[in-house]
């Protein structure tokens, strides 16, 4: 059993930046939370400002930052952790920011999801850990193999249509295994889970395109993609039953805030980022 790396291999770990970023400084990164977080009260749309400002961060690979933003959207104070707000506020806001994590998976990969969702897990309070679902509910079995490829089919139809034939016959030529992955990781993952408002932390169909716009904004160079989650959520005003803030952000000035708000907390939180480089350019 191997129980050390070799000396060499360890130092060549060391090399080529091999950890997360540390969060921004936390007066400009409350800055922009609080500047975009009241522009999406304005609007009614802070559930979806909670969803793009989690995936945006965990898309920069600010995991600390993730955390923060649990505890800005929860206390008075986020540095106090007796100031929270309201318990099952707390619960609900986790839950949502948690869904919206693993649903990025699909579009940024596992290892920045696993940094931030452990960041968000070291910021909550034990007594809100507690009240999250432990008991997976995505596991495949031969009883609902089925409907999770009828459901990743549904949400590809209402996403790509009137190319989703052609995309998927497209897909399926790169790979034969690539886009069965793909419809069942929709069944499983990005689409809104069977149980609605039931099934805690669920997302909605609208806020699922807002996970795929947030991520491959922030991933950047990845036009294409981004382009047809857009349409994604502009598509989601043809769902039945939208709820008031749904039906603002599949409008096109609420498509259009999403994307700016992304852009815009992209920029607070990569500053310094950008002025290294600069200085290394000088």
């Amino acid at each position: 059993m191997v129980k050390h790396l070799p000396p060499v291999v360890k130092q060549l770990l060391t090399l080529r930046n091999p950890d997360a970023y540390p969060s921004p400084p936390l007066g400009r990164l409350h800055s922009v939370f609080r500047s975009t977080f009241d522009e999406a009260r304005r609007r009614n749309a802070e559930n979806g400002w909670l969803v793009l400002s989690t995936c945006t961060l965990l898309t920069v690979n600010r995991p600390t930052s993730v955390g923060h933003l649990y505890r800005w959207v929860t206390r008075t104070d986020p540095s106090q952790a007796d100031s929270r707000k309201s318990f099952a506020e707390a619960v609900r806001k986790a839950a949502m920011m948690r869904e919206a994590a693993l649903k990025s998976v699909i579009f940024v990969g596992v290892p920045r999801t696993i940094l931030s969702l452990t960041g968000l897990k070291d910021s909550l309070e034990p007594d809100v850990y507690a009240a999250l679902r432990k008991n997976s509910i995505r596991v495949g079995t031969p009883e609902n193999i089925e409907a999770t490829i009828a459901r990743g089919m549904s949400l590809w139809n209402s996403i790509y249509e009137p190319h989703a034939v052609k995309l998927y016959n497209k897909l399926g030529a790169l790979h034969p295994d690539f886009i069965s992955f793909i419809i069942q990781s929709y069944g499983a993952v990005l689409s809104p889970l069977p149980g609605g408002d039931k099934e805690q932390g669920n997302l909605t169909r609208a806020q699922g395109s807002i996970v795929g716009i947030a991520t491959l904004r922030a991933e950047d160079r990845v036009g294409p993609q981004l382009t047809s989650h857009v349409f994604g959520l502009l598509k989601a005003r043809y769902v039945e039953g939208l709820n008031e803030e749904d039906r603002y952000l599949s409008t096109d000035e609420g498509t259009e805030w999403v994307i700016r708000t992304v852009d815009e907390i992209i920029d607070a939180v990569t500053a310094d980022e950008e002025g290294d480089l600069a200085r290394a350019k000088l």
